[in-house]
Order: structure tokens, then sequence, then C-alpha cells
């Protein structure tokens, strides 16, 4: 087992090779414990190299309602009226404070991606 840290696009690809090959390795063993440091190598290269930026709220707010398969009318109460839901959802009003904590409260979506700022559309 020699673990090295990842410098580039070859030692990546040479990692993440490795990791396929002992990914279902008992924990315990010296297999496991290899797989568990090359993931964390393959992790920090990924994060420096191939970051993924959060969508905005919106987005969010509508890949969290296809995941619960909620319909734009399941906000209505949450958001405000049915006409106030799809303003907000079409970025033609901004998300109000209280709005937010209910958000974040029924679909479980963290505040700091809901505050984030985002494009209104003009009519």
């Amino acid at each position: 087992m020699k673990i090295s840290p990842i410098k580039s696009e070859q030692d990546y690809r040479k990692a993440l090779k490795r990791l396929e090959v002992i990914f279902d390795a008992p924990e315990n063993t010296k297999e496991g414990d290899e797989a568990e440091i090359v993931s964390l190598l393959i992790e920090n290269y990924e994060n420096e190299h191939y970051p993924i930026e959060a969508p905005d709220p919106i987005e969010a707010i509508k890949i969290r309602m296809e995941e619960l398969n909620l319909r734009q009318k399941d906000l209505v109460g949450i958001i405000g009226t049915k006409s106030r839901v799809s303003e907000i959802l079409n970025k033609k009003k901004r998300l109000t404070v209280d709005m937010i904590r209910e958000l974040e409260r029924m679909l479980q979506i963290s505040a700091s991606v809901l505050v984030g700022s985002y494009e209104l559309v003009s009519e």
C-alpha cells in the first residue's frame, strides 16, 4: 500500500482506478484503510479542481420539490397564494424572510442556500 498525494490528472485517474479495485474492502483491514484514505484524497482533489456551485435558491426549491414529488400548488400556504408561488418560482418576485423560514422548515433546505442571490426575470 503506497499512498501519495494526488498532484495531477494522471495521479487522479490512477487513484480512481485503485479505488475501484479496493472499494468493497472490509473495514479495519489494510485494503479497507487504504480505500478510506484514497477516497479522502480523491474528494480533496475533486473539491479543489472540480468545485460544484450550489444552485440558486429557486433552482434549489425546484430540485427539492422534484425529490419530494411536490407541485406548485403544494407550496400554497408555505410561500403564499397560488399567484405568489408562481411569481416566486418564475423569479418575478424575491423570497421574503418569512418564506425562507417556512421553506427551510417544510422542505429541509438550508437557509444559507435560500438566501443566495438570483436574478429576477423582468416582465
